[in-house]
């Protein structure tokens, strides 16, 4: 049985990433990607997936980066009261 490591903050602030329409995302859960804010398999072992999306559009998104938020993989500010 594996046990759940608890999520590191990334960094106190959210990542504005430039996505594509159609393309599919992982957001890394666990904050221990080198690739931030986006999964590069460094959660293995911890319990920890990532969240997987597809951009329903040609935009930016402000994704987090504490890995606390409640709207996940957005920003709900909650690294302000971290």
């Amino acid at each position: 049985m594996t046990m759940t490591e608890e999520p590191i903050a990334a960094q106190l602030s959210p990542y504005p990433v430039e996505v594509k329409k159609g393309q599919r995302y992982k957001w890394c859960r666990c904050g221990r990607s080198k690739n931030q804010p986006f999964c590069d398999e460094s959660h293995d072992g911890t319990g920890i997936e990532p969240l997987e999306f597809v951009a329903q559009k040609d935009e930016t998104l402000i994704l987090c980066g504490c890995k606390e938020t409640g709207d996940a993989p957005f920003c709900d500010g909650t690294h302000n009261i971290l």
